[in-house]
């Protein structure tokens, strides 16, 4: 038995109802594309493109009704449209249009909306480390797209009206055709009179110019979390450009430019950084203070600590946060510890080292063996140069 093609069911993939007007359709899509968008959710890519179709079928008036007639008019297979018409998958009226010209069902794809969905907007944002691991509060200028507070979106001038575009008729479109071997050939393009709206605003706003919305300087403030990180992007809801029409407005993206750090370098949560000792204070221990982002603390030396000793303090480093927004815990401080050798001594200086090496009966160099044959000292040796 052949098995039976099941059109897509583009009102459920929307979750709006059959009898959803447009402004309902453009809603619940608005609303998923926001969530599902790649650079907000890059897992969601797929179904992201599936409700944008969706909504190109939905929002088109011919393609809409091919589906509610039980048809798919993304299907190229050919047996989409119920009562399995061939030309299903194609669009019947635009095969008719192409090879005879048009015919009175008319198959074109109608003129545009003039209000679209606006675009969205970036703003980068320089950081300290300091108000990365704290949060911070800022006021921000966009300079941005906003509502025309003339027309309010209309584009009109006072109380006039659009009218029909007397080029196209109000189709959208124009037709031009073109004799080949099949016949008569009509191909279809926007019309260059009213841009593919169908009408034409005979006095537009002064404004604005007919676009419905003007761009505008304006400040808003921002709530930076703390444990934010280079390149992470903290969205504000509407607040990108608003869209030709005074359509929607899209949403506006700050993303963080953390400046380098004169003391600590990061790596996620954690903290690293360098503290130089001198030879006698690695010998015999010390109590240092150390700078941290919470203050000023105690750094434990302890006597005997050799070069490139690792000391860790626990939950002194950035605040863990997570994708919810929400911080859970710090990261760590690593310190690490190089041990400064002098290059340069006076004759007391040489005299109290010769001392203490005779002490030590460390007068006399020797090659140190310590079970693992060369290979121990040569591993060392190599890893202390990949070190540095």
């Amino acid at each position: 038995m052949k098995a039976t093609k099941v059109a897509r069911d583009y009102y459920g993939i929307l979750g709006v109802s059959q009898n959803a007007t447009q402004d309902e359709i453009k809603r619940a899509y608005r609303k998923l594309a926001r969530q599902l968008h790649p650079d907000v959710n890059p897992n969601e890519e797929a179904r992201f493109k599936e409700v944008t179709a969706a909504y190109e079928v939905l929002s088109n008036p011919e393609k809409r009704r091919v589906v509610d007639l039980g048809g798919d008019p993304l299907d190229s297979s050919g047996g989409g449209r119920a009562g399995g018409d061939p030309f299903a998958g194609f669009g019947l009226g635009d095969i008719m249009d192409a090879f005879f010209g048009a015919t009175s069902g008319g198959g074109g794809r109608g003129p545009r909306s003039r209000v679209q969905p606006g675009s969205d907007a970036l703003i980068r944002l320089e950081m300290t480390l300091e108000e990365c691991a704290a949060g911070a509060t800022r006021e921000l200028t966009v300079d941005t797209a906003i509502l025309c507070d003339r027309c309010h979106g209309a584009g009109t001038q006072n109380n006039s009206k659009p009218v029909q575009c007397d080029t196209c008729h109000g189709r959208g479109e124009v037709q031009s055709v073109q004799r080949s071997f099949l016949g008569q050939v009509v191909t279809s393009r926007p019309c260059p009179v009213c841009r593919g709206y169908g009408e034409v605003i005979p006095d537009p706003c002064q404004q604005c110019a007919g676009d419905g919305r003007t761009r505008s300087r304006r400040t808003i403030s921002v709530n930076i979390p703390a444990g934010v990180a280079e390149g992470m992007r903290v969205r504000l809801a509407g607040q990108g450009e608003v869209g030709p029409g005074g359509g929607p407005a899209g949403d506006l993206y700050v993303e963080v430019e953390e400046q380098p750090h004169e003391i600590f370098e990061r790596d996620g949560a954690d903290l690293h950084c360098v503290v130089q000792i001198p030879m006698t204070t690695a010998a015999l221990g010390a109590t240092l203070p150390l700078k941290t982002l919470d203050g000023e603390e105690e750094l434990q030396i302890d006597p005997g600590t050799q070069p490139g000793t690792q000391l860790v303090m626990t939950g002194r480093g950035m605040p863990k946060l997570r994708s919810t927004g929400r911080v859970d815990g710090r990261g760590d401080l690593h310190v690490h510890l190089e041990v400064i050798v002098p290059t340069k001594l006076d004759a007391a200086q040489t005299a109290l080292l010769r001392d203490l090496a005779d002490l030590r009966g460390e007068s006399e160099p020797s090659l140190s063996h310590n079970g693992k044959g060369g290979g121990g000292l040569f591993s060392r040796l190599r890893a202390g140069r990949g070190h540095r």
